[in-house]
């Protein structure tokens, strides 16, 4: 995916920045964190998950980038702190965030049953997971950010905050959340803390991962209805590669961005422009 490790220059480069990946271990964060490494960052994987973490920044290593895991779950503030903590100590500073924990919650949807019948605590935690889970580290490491002057934070925004996706309310108001919560820090850390403190997002179309393969794909690997449905509204006709997501991660976490604040960026192939016709 990314030939080749070799050292980054010019002002997309990420040469000695210390980067921080909340679900590094997923498709969509793990190809982030892959990505900011090849940039030349040293990446921290963080999650709940130890081998997974572990894993994870091995593969970075063994490919020539620099990783180390972070083990905390997101919606524990006293461990997201601790894992803050615990990489000051080790590489003395944190210049980029990346939100990229969270998904659906199979139970909050509402694909095959009315709406009414959603539990409200599964409404609860699939907010939690996404907003909640996007909150809370972008306080703590920003903090950090804040006592040094600079940084840069990317959350995974989607579509689904952007367009009307049929079961999905809760999912779809916790990114809607987290769009408001990008522009209200952008604000916020740039007025306080200087304008090399930035917060941006990212909002992407669709791209398979493991929470909504069953979803879009059948068990022999073709389309799903709703698959087929979002291809026919996409004008790129076809679901994203997760490394298609890196590029615009990178933009926003590096020097090249550095007069871009509170903006959401849509990587979805051109979904969130057509209406179908």
């Amino acid at each position: 995916m990314f030939p080749g490790w070799q050292t980054a220059s010019g002002p997309f480069a990420l040469t000695g920045r210390v980067a921080v990946i909340t679900g590094g271990y997923g498709v969509l964060g793990g190809a982030i964190a892959s990505g900011l490494a090849h940039a030349g960052a040293v990446v921290a994987i963080v999650g709940r998950r130890r081998a997974a973490a572990d894993d994870k920044a091995k593969k970075i290593r063994e490919s020539g980038g620099d990783a180390l895991p972070l083990v905390a779950d997101v919606l524990d503030e006293a461990q997201v702190r601790a894992a803050r903590d615990e990489l000051l100590a080790a590489r003395g500073r944190v210049d980029i965030l990346v939100n990229a924990a969270g998904g659906n919650v199979a139970r909050a949807r509402s694909d095959d049953k009315p709406i009414f019948d959603v539990p409200l605590d599964a409404f609860d935690e699939v907010l939690r997971l996404n907003l909640h889970g996007t909150l809370v580290p972008s306080l703590a490491f920003g903090e950090a950010m804040g006592r040094q002057g600079s940084g840069s934070i990317v959350n995974i925004s989607s579509m689904a905050a952007r367009r009307v996706l049929s079961g999905v309310l809760g999912y779809s108001i916790a990114k809607a959340g987290i769009d408001t919560f990008t522009r209200w820090l952008a604000a916020e850390l740039a007025r306080k803390y200087g304008d090399r403190l930035r917060v941006n997002a990212v909002a992407p179309g669709f791209f398979v991962a493991e929470q909504n393969r069953s979803v879009l794909l059948e068990p022999d690997g073709s389309h799903t209805e709703r698959a087929r449905a979002i291809i026919a509204h996409t004008p790129m006709g076809r679901f994203g590669r997760p490394d298609e997501i890196v590029g615009a991660v990178q933009w926003l976490c590096s020097d090249a961005a550095s007069f871009v604040t509170g903006a959401v960026v849509p990587v979805d192939g051109g979904f969130d422009v057509s209406s179908g016709v």
